[in-house]
Parts: structure tokens; C-alpha cells; sequence
């Protein structure tokens, strides 16, 4: 019998002006993912939110945090994985509309390079980890597309 382990992970849904997600791309990732990580010892999933989107973005400030779900995904591999993921919907007053973040933890991200961007959300398959799976509750979930900056 395969002992299966449990991950407690804080996954964030962040908005701005309704209709854009903030994403990211970065080394080891495929397709695109949503500020997440995993719960520290003592550390609520609420807590573990806040870290982790100010060490994987820098973003600081977070509005209106509120629970959306828990589930529980597996990863598929010897021996399985379940992660029990606590997802939250935030929204921010970000004028960029793309940047790098260098990841400021002390885990295996620490000193990658995230590469954020804002897209509008809806389920299309093109997120790692089914990250995606909750974007429908989202205010205004209408379609998956970039978000054009001033420069483009």
C-alpha cells in the first residue's frame, strides 16, 4: 500500500478592475499559475496567502481577501500527492501591467524569476495544475485574453 501524502497549499485569485487575473510564468512551471504556495508549520491558509503573494510578486497589499473554496487535487506520480488547496480571490491597485518578480523565499523558488501579466480569466486548459478550476466564481470570468499595456 502507497502511503499518501498531504500538502496544505494557499492559492490566490488576484484581480484588478474586475476583469484581470494576475498570472505568471516562470522556470519549471508549465503554462501559466496563480500566486500559491505551501502552508508553514502554525500557519493558517489565510496567513500562508499573504507570504506567499508578497514573496512570489511583491505585491504588499491585498483588498477585500475572501474564501472561495478548498479542495483537495491529486498529482499523479510515485507515490501520489494530494494538495488540499485553500483558494482566495483579492483585488489591488496595480497601474503595471507586466513585471519580474525575483521570489524571496527561503524554499526551492528562492531567486527565480516570475514574469507576472494580467489576463481575463475563463476555464481553457492553459493553466498548470488546474490552477484554473475556480476562475468561474470570479466577478466578470469572461474569456481568457491578454490584457494589452499602454506600450503594446
Amino acid at each position: 500500500m502507497t502511503d499518501v501524502t498531504y500538502v496544505q497549499k494557499a492559492c490566490a485569485y488576484i484581480t484588478r478592475d474586475t476583469d484581470e487575473l494576475l498570472v505568471f510564468e516562470g522556470p519549471g512551471h508549465d503554462g501559466l499559475q496563480i500566486p500559491k504556495g505551501t502552508l508553514e508549520d502554525g500557519e493558517s491558509p489565510r496567513e500562508a496567502l499573504f507570504r506567499e503573494v508578497l514573496e512570489e510578486s511583491g505585491l504588499g497589499t491585498l483588498n477585500g481577501t475572501r474564501h472561495l473554496t478548498t479542495d483537495v487535487w491529486t498529482r499523479r506520480e510515485e507515490p501520489p500527492k494530494r494538495y488540499v488547496r485553500h483558494f482566495f480571490h483579492a483585488t489591488v491597485h496595480e497601474p503595471r501591467d507586466r513585471w519580474t518578480h525575483t521570489v524571496t523565499d527561503g524554499g526551492g523558488e528562492h531567486g527565480a524569476e516570475f514574469e507576472f501579466r494580467w489576463v481575463r480569466p475563463q476555464r481553457t486548459g492553459t493553466f498548470a495544475l488546474d490552477l484554473d478550476d475556480y476562475v468561474g466564481v470570479l466577478p466578470s470570468a469572461s474569456g481568457v485574453d491578454e490584457v494589452a499595456s499602454a506600450s503594446d
